[in-house]
């Protein structure tokens, strides 16, 4: 099994993408050899100032390696080192076709009433996102409900381009299918998922908050007058507490009827310093190994080069056969 994996390069890691993503990515070390990556190039879909994002880049690598990913048993590296990514994106783009990607969408829900004004590359970056996949032969892709649509994107891609050459050039991928990820939303809005771009910082856990700073955005999280119920029947219209509920479980590794069975009838007051305190537990290891990481670029520049050198030694036998497949005149360079 070879899994792929990718994230994107906008900043600190949160709650939601440690518990929705990156704590599975950890376990998944164990189970066949994973590839993450660190996604540069789907960044420049949309403007970035060049030095944020090469911080970002490196920050990003300090906070995956702080939660568990290790460079020396995964592949871990950007994008932007690996130059097949980019060169069979334009061949896939000349397989995909427009009505596919007109599908899509996260386009219609990124580009908003811009879309005219959108980048090609954001109205394309899923035919990337197919690249980033094929090119490894990858088995099989941890995918959520907001990616499932790209994952059929990227079979139907793979699919057309065999048939088209009559050759198997690309594996189809499947779905990870693994321990369900939490799905977290924000604190002060149990209906929408924690995200980085909300202009509230009390609406996230980022990984880098002191304990402090966790137990006053727990204290201040949106919740409701009521007790918790004794089953999960009892959350239902009851987001906020739903999903502080879910945020528990997902720490404890419980299931959610198993944290109500243990403070049902108790009110927020009690819940949350239990919350705040299991979150402090969890997360003050993984802040004091990514402080420790974030201030020695140098190794870190050291450990994306080397997941670098290892991926561009494993896509350049798929690239080769898909420049010859469509019969072009390619000589294949050695990586490097």
């Amino acid at each position: 099994m070879r899994v792929l994996s990718g994230i994107q390069t906008t900043g600190n890691l949160h709650l939601g993408n440690y518990l929705g993503a990156i704590k599975n990515w950890v376990k998944m070390q164990d189970e066949g050899e994973c590839l993450y990556f660190l996604a540069d190039l789907h960044a420049i879909t949309v403007h970035n100032d060049p030095a944020a994002l090469r911080q970002n880049t490196r920050e990003m690598a300090a906070a995956l390696i702080a939660a568990g990913i290790d460079p020396d048993r995964s592949i871990l590296f950007n994008q932007a080192q690996v130059p097949a990514h980019a060169e069979l994106a334009w061949l896939l783009n000349c397989t995909a076709r427009i009505g596919w990607l007109n599908r899509m969408t996260q386009f219609k829900e990124k580009s908003g009433k811009n879309r005219e004004g959108a980048s090609v590359g954001l109205y394309v970056y899923p035919v990337l996102q197919a690249a980033d996949i094929l090119i490894y032969q990858t088995t099989h892709v941890p995918v959520g409900e907001d990616q499932r649509q790209h994952l059929e994107l990227t079979r139907d891609i793979a699919i057309k381009f065999n048939t088209d050459f009559e050759r198997e050039i690309f594996t189809i991928p499947e779905p990870y299918i693994g321990a369900t990820a939490a799905r977290i939303m924000s604190l002060r809005d149990g209906t929408s998922k924690m995200s980085k771009s909300d202009p509230s910082d009390m609406s996230r856990i980022n990984l880098t908050d002191d304990a402090d700073m966790i137990a006053q955005k727990i204290r201040k999280a949106k919740t409701d007058p009521e007790p918790l119920p004794e089953s999960l029947d009892g959350l239902e219209g009851r987001p906020e507490a739903k999903n502080l509920v879910n945020i528990f479980a997902a720490l404890a590794e419980k299931t959610p009827a198993e944290v109500l069975a243990e403070y049902a009838g108790q009110g927020f007051g009690q819940f949350k310093p239990a919350l705040a305190d299991l979150l402090v537990e969890t997360l003050a290891p993984i802040t004091a190994r990514f402080n420790a990481l974030r201030s020695d670029s140098t190794a870190l520049d050291d450990h994306l080069a080397k997941g670098a050198e290892k991926a561009r030694t494993l896509a350049q036998p798929t690239l080769d056969a898909a420049y010859e497949a469509l019969g072009l005149v390619h000589r294949t360079r050695r990586a490097t």
